[in-house]
């Protein structure tokens, strides 16, 4: 049985960030396979009431945040790193990009062209999930625009290959390239013929190729009921406190993301990095379980 748990869809952009890395870094994992809309009766047990997807377990420790997962699947496991100019500066700045700006101009183009076709219980979940109107029309109407903008930064990432290098740091891939691909990979999915190859940007469609053939490392599969059970023989590992935080210990709080699905984790104050927040929760049916949030774009609130 695999010690990394993916709770994932196919179809989830964010995953296909994960499962890259999880290429890069040549790991075998389990998929856990999530629904796309609420309810999620096999996740919040877990998370606490965090919905969005993906999650990372490990045994008792359930990871929210692809920011952060690939972070920890980089921190625990040998292999290939994620940094392999050895400047996480540079892959950051590629993450925050492709996680926000591209990653909406890709909805705003998706969406927009599938206008009608959207399912109705997709938007009202997608609703719920980020507290703000789903509005197909407004999208339909923007989608040219978004198209461009799509093009404009693709030309942008051309320019970092102009070198010849095989990838955006160099000779081996990173995080830089899972945040970028994964972009181009959702509207390609989702809207063939929308965006499929750019002639006039060549290294581009190259450094695309190269990327899908990373592949996805060793899947399996698991069920749901399974991954809960692991959590349950499992402990949450012992974590560090930055002194700053350290009058928090033990204290119940509330971890919340910052832009959307803002549901909010309620537990026991147990740990800090530069990059994450910790709480412990107590699971009637599962035990100890420990979830971390990334620090950037998450909130923490002593209750």
């Amino acid at each position: 049985m695999s010690d990394i748990i993916l709770h994932q869809y196919d179809s989830s952009p964010f995953s296909e960030k994960v499962r890259i890395c999880l290429g890069i870094k040549g790991l075998s994992w389990a998929a856990v396979d999530q629904p796309v809309i609420m309810p999620k009766p096999d996740l919040v047990p877990l998370t606490g009431g965090y919905r969005r997807i993906p999650v990372l377990q490990i045994g008792a420790d359930i990871y929210c945040d692809s920011a952060l997962i690939v972070r920890e699947l980089d921190r625990r496991f040998s292999g290939p790193s994620l940094f392999p100019a050895g400047n996480r500066g540079t892959a950051n700045a590629f993450e925050i990009w492709g996680d926000k700006v591209l990653f909406q101009s890709a909805v705003m183009a998706i969406f927009g062209t599938l206008g009608d076709g959207v399912d109705p219980a997709f938007i009202k979940d997608r609703e719920a999930l980020s507290g703000q109107p789903f509005n197909v029309a407004a999208m339909k109407a923007l989608a040219p625009f978004a198209l461009t903008q799509i093009k404009a930064q693709a030309a942008l990432l051309a320019e970092q290959l102009i070198d010849g290098r095989p990838f955006l740091e160099g000779v081996k891939p990173g995080l830089a390239d899972a945040a970028a691909y994964y972009n181009f990979w959702f509207i390609r999915t989702f809207c063939p013929g929308l965006i499929d190859r750019l002639p006039d940007l060549a290294q581009l469609d190259g450094w695309y190729d190269r990327v899908v053939a990373i592949g996805h490392g060793a899947r399996s599969e698991m069920s749901p009921s399974d991954a809960l059970a692991v959590a349950k023989a499992a402990n949450p590992i012992t974590l560090d406190t930055l002194p700053g935080d350290a009058p928090m210990i033990g204290k119940r709080v509330t971890l919340a993301a910052a832009d959307y699905g803002r549901d909010p984790i309620a537990g026991i104050f147990a740990g800090s990095t530069h990059y994450s927040l910790s709480v412990v929760r107590d699971e009637a049916e599962l035990g100890a379980i420990a979830v971390h949030v990334p620090r950037l774009g998450y909130s923490i609130t002593v209750v």
